[in-house]
């Protein structure tokens, strides 16, 4: 914009505001000139007292003389509204009212400018001459561009192809002119499926253009709205904005398409009424009402046109309604739409040519090879290529005319002249037809002679079916899972296989194979597949058998799938151990943790229902079992003189829901081992004593060591010997190696105390054993019980090093009855075997006959006590382990 102080500038320099001076004049600048033409160009909207011009300076005139030249005004206009004149010097000045160009040309196109013609007079009479101005006011740009309507409206289908252009009507307008002007457009927002596009037209308006840049979808997004932008080309440019509603609007995916966009059709002039002219067809892949079709005409089709065409708005045929002048060529242009729901129409053009009647069409006689009725031709689809289907005979032909013959219409068919006769033509197939990819056609024989007389006929073609396909399983592999336990006639599956052939061909029934067990049903017309037993999976897991789908045509096709039936495991099968009880032998003192035994046991479900989890149902602070493996081990070392037997429940559990489970008995038997030495059971005590009279005849029983071992076999077989003697008499006593009884060997003759080291030992690997000390004293009476306290042993400390010797001390002393050590060893091995075979057949006399008699609780110790009760026992004590 030029301001004020600009404006004054310029006046100050005293130049132009315009960009040049254009001086014409009538004839050579002369004082004598009475004509001159001055042209100046400014810009609008200039402030008050602007330059446009001098015209002295320009004219170049003296104007110093005398009298003075004034310049005038010629007469009040429109146009001195806008200018001043300064008389003595011809200045030409902007006025108060500013030069709007938009308001002062308003009817004006840019092509003609905006001019203020003005005429200025110089006086007096002697300088008269006449000046024409011409101000020619330039565009600036002080109009921003603006739309007719605040918010504009563009319907858009939402398969409206990429790239596919729609106008906005409503452009915008700028009162300015050049490139002050609308210069382009834009979108604030393209939501990245839009763009604009301007074009211009003859007159140079610019008009917006939508463009597609992807693909709509209305069911994503409705509708977009955003601002468009008009610009215009000033420096800086000026802005006008609407808001852009873009409507997505729904549409079939599908619409209407003519085969043909231009027919032509050739009418004679003597055309009777009602006659077909055309089928026009337009085809829709949609199906049901959205395949609906509708034919109409154009609105630009004149009322004249209508009254004279019929067209039919379901078939699309065009006859003849009125009357032709056949003495008049005319040429009717019908416009035809085709109409879906919610589509665009779709055009094609009828072109009809009216001639004269001159010989008459050609005639088109058919001939039918094939079937024919109704005016359709019935071919089987197995019928090989270029099979003929009709003869077509054109007549009514003059005999130097050339006649065009030839087939519209699409499908496999040709229309081929035939050889031997002139006017004869051959309609047969260029392929093999099949029914299955499409029943019917319809072609059209078109006919034209040298006038352009055209005669169409149409021809219908039905392929007929044979029973060319085999039934198709859905499935080739038919997979079926049931439970076990099932309820006969339990539902299985239901087959399907389908015949792509009509009718009987096409009907499909269902057979098993050979191979299918006798336990399965299959319903020949439903194809239910059904078991008529129970299924044990236990018995069998899974069925495989082969199914037969057969149809009814001729000969029969079939097609076969495979069925596998997996049974499913349910939880009908408990636990089994492998035997009903178990006996499991282990030495006493086994180590904690050990194992004594495995127990195995099965189940026969699957899965989960096949886990099995094993407990102790008594003795589980004694006993443990491996749940995995199934072994069972002590937490302890086990005792078998604590207890000899253990008789433990085991319980298995399986996973299933509800779980089932089984119980067996492990009876563990411990075996013994040489872990007690003998316990003397008598005499109690080390420091009792007994009252031998001096009279006692030799080979009298004096009495007897009497010992017990826990452990059984040969680690309970006992050995008595004296191994120390403290008597007076050395030999005087024998004991009986294996009774432990005690005889008088010889008279006593002393009188006193005789004290006896008794060893009690087993025979088992390591041996073990216990002494004893046997106190006799040899009196009448025991008259001072102190002194014989007084003559016993205090204190008894005998170890493997200082025990002596088995024999007596004395000489010539031996302990009566003893073997010698080869004797003992060998009646020590016997005595081992002996009890071993003992052993063994004791228990498996126990294992058979647990269970019918009654169980008896072991003493843990037998003490068949045969005391001498002449025994004393004193001070009793406890015999410790040597």
């Amino acid at each position: 914009m030029w301001n004020t102080k600009r404006g004054t500038w310029l006046h100050s320099k005293g130049e132009f505001w315009g960009l040049f001076v254009l001086l014409l004049y009538t004839s050579p600048l002369s004082c004598s000139s009475n004509f001159s033409h001055l042209i100046y160009k400014i810009k609008e909207g200039l402030p008050k007292g602007t330059l446009i011009g001098a015209i002295g300076a320009d004219l170049k005139l003296d104007l110093s003389v005398n009298p003075p030249r004034s310049f005038n005004l010629e007469q009040k206009t429109t146009s001195q509204q806008y200018v001043s004149l300064n008389n003595t010097t011809g200045e030409l000045f902007t006025s108060a009212v500013e030069i709007d160009r938009e308001a002062l040309c308003a009817e004006s196109h840019e092509g003609q400018g905006c001019v203020i013609f003005l005429d200025v007079l110089i006086l007096p009479q002697q300088y008269f001459q006449l000046v024409k101005i011409k101000i020619i006011i330039e565009d600036v740009n002080d109009n921003r561009p603006h739309f007719p309507v605040d918010e504009i409206r563009v319907s858009v289908p939402e398969n409206a192809p990429v790239n596919a252009r729609f106008a906005v009507e409503q452009s915008a307008v700028d009162p300015d002119i050049g490139i002050h002007s609308v210069q382009t457009y834009w979108l604030v927002n393209d939501y990245g499926v839009f763009t604009l596009d301007v074009e211009e037209n003859e007159g140079g308006e610019l008009t917006p253009f939508l463009i597609i840049t992807e693909s709509l979808d209305r069911e994503t997004q409705a509708e977009y709205v955003t601002d468009i932008i008009a610009e215009d080309g000033g420096s800086p440019p000026l802005l006008g904005t609407a808001t852009l509603r873009i409507i997505i609007t729904d549409v079939n995916d599908n619409c209407p398409k003519f085969t043909e966009s231009q027919v032509n059709v050739t009418l004679y002039g003597n055309a009777t009424k009602g006659m077909q002219l055309a089928r026009l067809q337009a085809y829709d892949p949609d199906e049901g009402a959205n395949a609906l079709i509708t034919y109409t005409f154009s609105e630009r089709v004149t009322q004249e046109s209508k009254n004279l065409f019929n067209l039919d708005t379901n078939t699309g045929v065009l006859k003849l309604a009125g009357k032709i002048d056949n003495n008049t060529w005319k040429l009717y242009k019908l416009i035809v739409l085709a109409n879906g729901p919610t589509c665009i129409p779709e055009v094609t053009t009828v072109t009809v040519h009216v001639i004269r009647q001159l010989s008459g069409p050609p005639v088109v006689v058919p001939r039918y090879i094939a079937f024919e009725k109704d005016g359709v031709v019935s071919i089987s689809e197995s019928e090989p290529p270029f099979s003929p289907i009709a003869f077509f005979t054109i007549k009514n032909t003059e005999p130097q005319q050339k006649i065009e013959c030839l087939l519209e219409g699409t499908g496999p068919f040709r229309l081929v002249p035939y050889e031997r006769f002139k006017n004869e033509y051959l309609l047969e197939t260029t392929e093999v037809l099949d029914y299955e990819q499409q029943q019917d056609y319809e072609m059209v024989v078109v006919v034209r002679n040298p006038h352009g007389l055209v005669v169409n006929t149409v021809v219908k073609v039905h392929v007929m079916d044979v029973n060319d396909n085999a039934p198709v399983f859905k499935q080739s592999f038919i997979d079926v899972a049931v439970e076990e336990n099932n309820p006969p006639n339990t539902f299985l599956a239901q087959l399907r296989a389908t015949d792509a052939d009509s009718e009987s061909r096409g009907e499909v029934y269902y057979l098993l194979g050979a191979d299918a067990p006798t336990i399965f049903d299959l319903d020949r017309s439903t194809g239910v597949l059904t078991v008529s037993t129970s299924l044990d999976r236990e018995e069998k897991e899974t069925y495989r058998f082969m199914v037969r789908a057969v149809d009814r045509g001729t000969p029969r096709k079939e097609s076969i799938a495979t069925v596998i039936i997996t049974v499913q495991d349910r939880n009908d099968n408990s636990p089994r151990f492998i035997n009903k009880d178990f006996t499991f032998f282990v030495p006493e003192n086994f180590p904690g943790f050990g194992e004594i035994g495995v127990l195995t046991v099965t189940d026969a479900d699957a899965g989960e229902n096949g886990w099995v989890a094993l407990s102790i149902l008594n003795g589980s602070d004694i006993f443990v079992i491996d749940t995995g493996r199934g072994a069972l081990r002590a937490k302890t070392p086990l005792d078998r003189e604590q207890q000899g037997t253990y008789y433990v429940w085991i319980e298995a559990i399986d996973g299933g829901e509800p779980a089932l489970s089984c119980i067996t008995m492990v009876t563990v038997l411990l075996l013994d081992v040489n872990d007690n030495p003998p316990t003397v059971l008598f005499p109690q005590s080390n420091q009792s004593y007994m009252l031998v009279l001096p009279n006692t005849l030799p080979g009298t029983s004096i009495t007897e060591v009497y010992a017990v071992d826990r452990d059984t076999g040969m680690n309970a077989v006992i050995a008595y010997s004296i191994i120390k003697r403290t008597d007076g008499e050395p030999g005087s006593f024998d004991i009986d190696p294996y009774t432990g009884n005690i005889t008088l060997r010889k008279a006593l003759n002393n009188r006193g105390l005789y004290s006896l080291w008794v060893k009690v030992r087993d025979h088992g690997q390591p041996e073990l054993y216990s002494t004893v000390l046997v106190n006799l004293f040899v009196n009448e009476t025991v008259s001072n019980e102190t002194l014989i306290q007084s003559l016993l042993p205090r204190s008894v400390d005998i170890t493997h090093g200082e025990l002596p010797p088995d024999k007596e001390g004395r000489k010539g002393g031996q302990v009566p009855n003893l073997c010698s050590e080869y004797q003992v060893l060998l009646l020590a091995l016997t005595a081992t075997c002996l009890g071993l075979f003992l052993t063994v057949v004791s228990l498996v006399t126990y294992i058979c006959c647990k269970k019918r008699k009654p169980k008896k609780k072991r003493l843990d110790i037998e003490i068949p006590l045969k005391l001498n009760h002449e025994m004393v026992d004193k001070n009793p004590m406890e015999i410790s382990n040597i």
